[in-house]
Parts: C-alpha cells; sequence; structure tokens
C-alpha cells in the first residue's frame, strides 16, 4: 500500500463507483464506507479488487468484544487492505478486532491494517467539551485514543490531519496515521471542520489521506486526482 491518496466512494451504488473508476488509467487505493457497503455488501469489495484496486473498509465497527471479533473474521476472508474499529470501544474490543482478522484470513494472504477512530473530523472541541462531557480537549482525547489503540497493537489510527504532528512526537514514525478531511485550498469544507490541504497534511505527518468529494464531484476527477497528488508531492 504505498499509494498515500485514497479516494473515498462515497456513491450509492457498485455500477457509480466501478463507472467512476473506469476514467482512471491506473488501481487506486479506495475507501469503501457505509453508504456503498451497505447498499451493495460483500461484492462491493470483490469487484473492487478483482479491477486491481486496493480497499480500505471504513466501517468503524464499534460493539463487544466478541461481536466485533465474529464481524472482523467475516471481514478479514474479503482480501480487504485496511480495516477500522472505534477506539472508544476499548482495548479489549481491539484487540478482539485482531484476533479475529487474524483467525479469518485465509492461507497465504496478507494481513490487513487495522486502524482505530479517535474523533472524526466533524467532531469540534465544543462537541468534545459538551456532547461527549469529556475532561479532555479535543487534542488530549485524540491522543488519548491513539494510544489505547497502540497498546491494543493496532497498526494506526484515523484523525484530522491537525493532529498528526502532536501523534507523531508522542508515538513515533511507525503508526500509520490516516486523516480524512483533505480540501484543496480553494475546496469546500462541506461537513468537516479539521480540514487540511494534503500537503499540509504530509507535512504534519500524515501517512495516508482520505480524499472524496473534492476528487468524486470534480468535472475531471482524474485531473483533481492529479491536483491533489501534485500538492501531496511537492516540497
Amino acid at each position: 500500500m504505498t499509494r498515500p491518496i485514497i479516494v473515498a466512494l462515497d456513491f450509492a451504488t457498485k455500477e457509480e463507483a466501478v463507472q467512476f473508476l473506469h476514467s482512471f488509467s491506473e488501481p487506486l487505493f479506495v475507501k469503501v464506507g457505509m453508504e456503498l457497503y451497505y447498499q451493495e455488501g460483500p461484492s462491493v469489495v470483490r469487484k473492487l479488487k478483482a479491477l486491481g484496486h486496493a480497499v480500505f473498509l471504513d466501517l468503524k465497527l464499534h460493539d463487544i468484544p466478541n461481536t466485533v471479533y465474529s464481524a472482523m473474521k467475516g471481514l478479514a476472508k474479503l482480501g480487504v487492505d485496511m480495516v477500522n474499529v472505534h477506539a472508544a470501544g476499548g482495548i479489549e474490543m481491539m484487540q478482539a478486532a485482531k484476533r479475529g482478522l487474524e483467525d479469518g484470513l485465509a492461507e497465504g494472504s496478507e494481513l490487513p491494517k487495522l486502524i482505530a477512530v479517535t474523533q472524526l473530523t466533524s467532531s469540534s472541541e465544543e462537541l468534545v467539551r459538551s456532547e461527549q462531557k469529556s475532561e479532555l480537549s479535543l487534542r488530549d482525547s485524540v491522543l488519548h485514543y491513539a494510544k489505547l489503540a497502540q497498546t491494543a497493537g493496532l497498526d494506526g489510527v484515523v484523525c484530522s490531519s491537525l493532529e498528526a504532528d502532536m501523534l507523531r512526537e508522542n508515538i513515533g514514525d511507525d503508526f500509520l496515521l490516516v486523516t480524512p478531511g483533505i480540501r484543496l485550498t480553494e475546496g469546500n469544507h462541506h461537513d468537516q471542520k479539521r480540514v487540511a490541504t494534503p500537503n499540509l497534511a504530509k507535512q504534519l505527518g500524515s501517512s495516508y489521506i482520505v480524499v472524496g468529494r473534492t476528487i468524486t464531484q470534480d468535472k475531471n476527477p482524474v485531473a483533481a486526482y492529479r491536483s491533489v497528488q501534485n500538492d501531496w508531492e511537492r516540497d
């Protein structure tokens, strides 16, 4: 998984997603989230893998450890490259998720990267304080969840790019930081509050950036992808 740009396939049907991907001449790293997976099920993952794309299955599992274990054991059979849980589920749940992936993996297959969501990029300081009733600040909450994920043996976390530098300083360089909320300078923030450009995300320490509507809703998605790619790669 050397491609740092993950394209979020925020489509309602498999046909729409595949049609979109036909515009590209090379395989991509793509994200299948709840909207697409809940409509199409495992078949969409199998189709994308058959087309040569790497897949981040973004279902954010959060349940009791036994349920998450069983779910991950089933998902491991799909051959996804990355999958996630909510860190708020706790260390025991995250460890159960990892065991499920290991136990469900087909012989000879590579273990998917397992990461945990810290705080959604739509979360604000006010939400964390007033609705989650956290005694921690937003940044401290992200760090706390990231440390839980590291203790549980996960490969990394989902966080905002704006917290990536803090996590790099406190957790190190080997921990994957997957950062949504990526916009080009002139882009719309949509419903995400903690956003960054591709280049800023890279400078702050992101391992992978997740880009959706900036690419998928552009009139020329290939050109938009190249713009994101060029911004990531510039010094």
